[in-house]
C-alpha cells in the first residue's frame, strides 16, 4: 500500500491556557492523487501515563475517583473511577511518571513497573496527546483517603476486587477508554497467571 505524505504549512495558537488550542494548515496527499489544502484545530497538552495498579495478594485494583469535566458537559454523571493518570513531562521517562503519579494520587508506592503500551493517541483527529499503560504491583491493604490536593485534584482512592474491574469494563459500566482498555489486559493477564 502506498505511504502517503503530509506537511505542515502554518501554526496559529488559539488559545495558551492548560489545553493548548492550534489551527493547523496541513498540505495533505489524497488517495486518488493530488495534494489538498485543509485547515483543522487542534488540541495539544503533551504526553500522559495512566497506571494499572494492580495487588496480587488481594487479587484488586487501585483506581482514582474524581471530578472529569469532559463527562459532566457530555451529560454523564462526573465523578468516575479511573486508572491514576498525569502528566509527563518532556524530560521525564514514562515509568518514573507512573511512580509519581501513584504515589501523588493514590499515597502508594508502585512495584515492578512494566510499560504495557509506550503509547496511544487519545484521539488523532483532535490531539497529539498519546497515553502510555503502565502496569506494576501495589499493596492494596494501604489504600485509602483523598489525595492529590497538592496538585489542586481531589481524588478519593477506590479499590476495586479485580473481577469486578473487569466485569464492569465489560458490561460498559465504565466510561475511560484507557481504563477500559487495562480491564480487558488484565482479564488476559490473570488468565495466563492462572494457567502458569
Amino acid at each position: 500500500m502506498k505511504k502517503l505524505s503530509a506537511f505542515i504549512r502554518s501554526r496559529t495558537a488559539l488559545s495558551t491556557g492548560f489545553l493548548k488550542l492550534f489551527r493547523y494548515e496541513f498540505e495533505v496527499e489524497r488517495h486518488e492523487g493530488g495534494m489538498k489544502r485543509i485547515t483543522w484545530e487542534l488540541m495539544e497538552r503533551g504526553h500522559t501515563v495512566s497506571v494499572l495498579a494492580y495487588d496480587p495478594v488481594r487479587d484488586a485494583v487501585v483506581l482514582g475517583k474524581e471530578f472529569r469535566p469532559g463527562a459532566m458537559v457530555s451529560g454523564d454523571y462526573p465523578f468516575t473511577e479511573n486508572l491514576v493518570s498525569g502528566g509527563v513531562s518532556d524530560d521525564e521517562q514514562v515509568i518514573t511518571a507512573a511512580i509519581r503519579e501513584m504515589q501523588e494520587e493514590a499515597g502508594l508506592a508502585l512495584e515492578e513497573p512494566t510499560v504495557i503500551h509506550p503509547g496511544a493517541y487519545v484521539s488523532s483527529g483532535g490531539t497529539s496527546e498519546k497515553v502510555a499503560i503502565v502496569f506494576g504491583f501495589v499493596d492494596s491493604s494501604r489504600a485509602g483517603g483523598i489525595h492529590g490536593e497538592g496538585e489542586s485534584e481531589n481524588v478519593l482512592t477506590v479499590v476495586l476486587p479485580a473481577q469486578e474491574f473487569i466485569d464492569r469494563a465489560r458490561a460498559a459500566d465504565m466510561g475511560d477508554l484507557k481504563t477500559c482498555f487495562a480491564a480487558y489486559w488484565l482479564a488476559e493477564y490473570r488468565r495466563l497467571r492462572a494457567g502458569a
